[in-house]
Order: structure tokens, then sequence, then C-alpha cells
């Protein structure tokens, strides 16, 4: 038994020393924590050393944004084109010098407050002036001696038909800003549906250019839309506001004309100022 008993602690201590060289070696070949912490530290530095290279972003003309953009930027280029080409004929149109000249208008009203006027050479000044005020006064000129409701009567005719003129075309101004926001509207649902038929082919899955394609379209038609209708919108109601003045100035205008020339203003005046007038009746 006691031999017995020594040959099996002979075995056991061996055992524990082929145990001790397999942990030793798996030990060895294990890296350590404090190694692997080493290396990763180390590998960011290297990385933050490096400089980041910044995605490039390809850049577009103009005529690449309206191919992107779709069939639908046609029209939005035709309103353009119409807004720019009326707005510059507003801004000419509407000038207070085309409407009614400074010059003009104050000569003529202090001839006639003169006396130094008859009703066909008055007439005649109207007739080689070519605006606004000048067709509103020969209007009134025609009633010259009747009586004040006549004479203001015949103003108000012209000079509505001149506010007529003077608002002619804004209502391109108005479609505009109404109509671009729609076609941007339109572009937008198009865009959408195309990047949808995208995500329903089988030919979607791993290719993103074929949803960027629709979503561009969607979202260039819309800002086209909006950029088209801002101005459009600001530009009616610069002109809307630019015609009213212009139409309290015939007004006024009228109205000393009225007094001037109808039978009661022509009485009102002293005798040495109506010289012509007594002629021009005689005759």
């Amino acid at each position: 038994m006691l031999g017995g008993w020594g040959l099996g602690g002979r075995g056991r201590s061996r055992f524990c020393t082929r145990l001790g060289q397999v942990v030793l070696v798996l030990l060895l070949a294990s890296p350590s924590p404090v190694l692997a912490e080493e290396a990763a530290a180390a590998q960011d530095a290297q990385q933050l050393d490096e400089p980041a290279v910044e995605p490039h972003i390809p850049s577009r003309n103009l005529l690449q944004v309206l191919r992107a953009g779709g069939v639908l930027m046609l029209p939005l280029v035709f309103c353009s084109f119409l807004l720019v080409v009326f707005a510059l004929e507003r801004f000419f149109a509407l000038r207070c010098a085309r409407v009614a000249p400074a010059p003009f208008v104050k000569r003529l009203l202090h001839q006639l407050a003169e006396g130094q006027l008859d009703r066909e050479t008055a007439r005649k000044l109207c007739s080689e002036t070519h605006c606004a005020v000048a067709d509103v006064f020969a209007a009134g000129l025609k009633k010259w001696g009747r009586p004040a409701v006549e004479v203001e009567q015949a103003v108000l005719d012209a000079g509505e038909r001149a506010v007529n003129d003077l608002r002619k075309h804004l209502r391109i101004f108005n479609g505009v800003a109404t109509l671009s926001p729609l076609l941007g509207l339109l572009g937008t649902v198009v865009g959408m549906i195309r990047s949808f038929n995208a995500i329903a082919g089988a030919d979607a899955m791993g290719r993103p250019e074929l949803l960027a394609g629709g979503i561009s379209e969607a979202l260039i038609t819309t800002a086209a839309g909006l950029s088209l209708a801002i101005p459009a919108l600001a530009l009616y109601l610069f002109f809307i506001s630019r015609v009213d003045q212009l139409t309290m100035e015939l007004d006024e205008r009228g109205r000393q004309l009225v007094e001037l020339i109808s039978a009661e203003g022509l009485q009102a005046r002293p005798s040495g100022r109506n010289v012509k007038v007594v002629r021009q009746e005689a005759a």
C-alpha cells in the first residue's frame, strides 16, 4: 500500500507539472489587458494625427439643376421669363414722369389759372403730350364752361380709363405668384412617385442614386416654385401700391382742373383773367 501510494504521488506531481506548463504557454500566447490598451491608444493617436478627409460634394451649374428638376421646370422657367419682362415694363410704365409729368401739369394749371390759355390751345397742348394726366385734362377741357358736375363726370370717366390702363398686366404677377407654388408641388409629387417606384423595383436595393434622383427632383421643383412665387407676389403688391398713389395724383389734378374750367370756376375768376373766356364764348 505504501508503494502504491508513493507511485500515485509521483503521477500527480507529473500531472501538476504539465498543467503548469500549459497554463504558462497560454498566458504567454494571450495578450495582456495592459498591452491591449496601449495598442488601442497608439492606434487612436495615429488616427488623430492623420488629417481628416472631407467628403467631396459635386457642384452643379444652372443647366444641370434645371435638368435635375424634370419636365415641370419648363413652365417654371417660362413663368420666370414672363415675370422679368412684365416687371421691367411696369417699372417704366408706372413712373410718375410718364403718368403725370410735373412740368406739364404745373405749366398747364398755372396758365389756366392766369387766363393765359383758351380751350383750343389747352386741348392742343394735351394732345401733344402723351401721358395719362393729359388724357384726363383733354376729357375735362371738352366740357369747358359747363357746370362743375358735367366737367367732373368727364374727368372721372377719363380717370377710370387711365387707371385701368395703369393696372394692365398686373394680373400676370398675381397669376405667377399663384401658379408657381402649385407647379412646384406637382413636381414634388412626381419626384416622390419616382422615388417610391424605385423602392418598389428590384434594382433599388443597394443603389441609393435611384432614390436620390426622385428626391432631388421633388426638392428642386419645390424650391424653384417658391423662389418664383415670392418675388412675384412682392412685385404685385408693390405695383398695386404704386397704382394707388398715381390714382390719387390723377384725382387731385382732375379736381384742380374742374375748379379752373367749370362755369363756377370761370365766374369766380377776376375780370382781367377771364378775357379769353369771354372772347371764346362770343366767337
